[in-house]
């Protein structure tokens, strides 16, 4: 069985290789297609907080009335599937058609039985999306998609989470993604190789990344378990259960940082480091899976999608959401309307 688990995870290593090839060859400009009007915010009535980011995210974001969207529903780290699906029925039956993301102004719950929240409000609760054992899980139709309408196109609306330790971090974050807008910054992008060979994974698309897109990003591989001391953060990918020194480094506005590890999106009683650390520490958006996801790389972001599209113009929900092949077991968290390289004033 073993010898099998590791043959299939292989052949999956091998797919995510050859995917850093497919898209360099594609240069056309993209677009920040999260505007105020297209995203929907929702809101837990039973949830304090939950009513203050929501009131705060719409203030910055001018979001209009009509988008903001309330329900109750009781405050757990985990929901389970029939709830949840009652709970998504709501939503929808409030949501103008015209909506093409979510943001939840919530931090629990995370988790919807073997699914990510987030995942299950943009797919629907479907077993299809969870693993049985090491076994890949249904794909992602959004996958490298060219579309800036999800739900006209695919009948899904991507789904991000405005979570954090407190509320004084989530607005944090939300402001530095309103900072980040057509900033075009001149920041690094760290691909981080680590000691740790079962969560190092995504390190063989390091070089393809490098090269396809050196021209247009500062890029840098780093053999190191951690960062330290690093100013101009804008993208850090790396594999490990626990990232040390990240309070060192200066996260740039709109970065993106994750850990491929087994347990990331587990956002409290986690007993590997939580996605919430690095948003404590000045990440816009991090992401990790909530259930265990072996060592597939797709079911984590690709780097090179993240950074050639998120570099292009688009918004960060679309590069992030694009970037992952099989998401359901996978969280996003992060302020999803940041987009550094479009200036939404043009």
């Amino acid at each position: 069985m073993h010898a099998l688990i590791a043959t299939v995870i292989k052949l999956a290593m091998r797919t995510f290789l050859h995917c850093a090839i497919l898209w360099i060859f594609s240069v056309s400009s993209l677009y920040g297609a999260v505007t105020p009007e297209r995203i929907a915010v929702i809101v837990n009535k039973n949830d304090a907080k939950s009513l203050e980011i929501a009131s705060y995210y719409q203030q910055k974001r001018k979001i209009p009335d009509e988008n903001i969207i309330r329900v109750a529903f009781p405050v757990t780290g985990s929901m389970g599937s029939h709830l949840f699906s009652l709970l998504r029925q709501q939503i929808y039956a409030q949501t103008p058609d015209h909506i093409q993301f979510y943001v939840l102004a919530w931090s629990k719950p995370y988790k919807v039985a073997c699914m990510s929240i987030t995942s299950a409000m943009t797919l629907g609760f479907d077993r299809k999306y969870c693993a049985h054992d090491c076994t890949p899980t249904a794909p992602n139709i959004y996958f490298n998609s060219n579309s800036s309408s999800p739900y006209d196109d695919f009948q899904i609306r991507p789904t991000m989470m405005l979570a954090g330790y407190n509320v004084q971090n989530i607005k944090a974050m939300i402001d530095n993604g309103v900072q980040s807008d057509g900033t075009f910054p001149e920041g690094t992008a760290y691909l981080v190789s680590t000691t740790d060979t079962a969560r190092n994974v995504r390190s063989y698309v390091y070089e393809n990344v490098k090269a396809a897109f050196s021209k247009r990003i500062a890029i840098e591989i780093v053999e190191s378990d951690a960062l330290s001391e690093k100013q101009d953060v804008l993208f850090y990918f790396t594999g490990k259960a626990e990232v040390d020194e990240l309070k060192t480094n200066r996260f740039l506005p709109g970065a993106i940082a994750d850990h491929l590890t087994s347990s990331g999106g587990v956002l409290f009683g986690e007993h590997q480091m939580s996605i919430l650390h690095w948003l404590d520490a000045g990440a816009t958006a991090s992401y990790g899976t909530v259930t265990e996801p072996c060592a597939f790389p797709q079911k984590f972001p690709h780097p090179g999608i993240v950074i050639d599209r998120y570099t292009r113009g688009e918004s960060l929900i679309e590069a992030y959401w694009k970037s992952v092949a099989w998401p359901g077991q996978g969280l996003f968290v992060g302020e999803p309307m940041a987009a550094p390289f479009y200036d939404k004033r043009n």
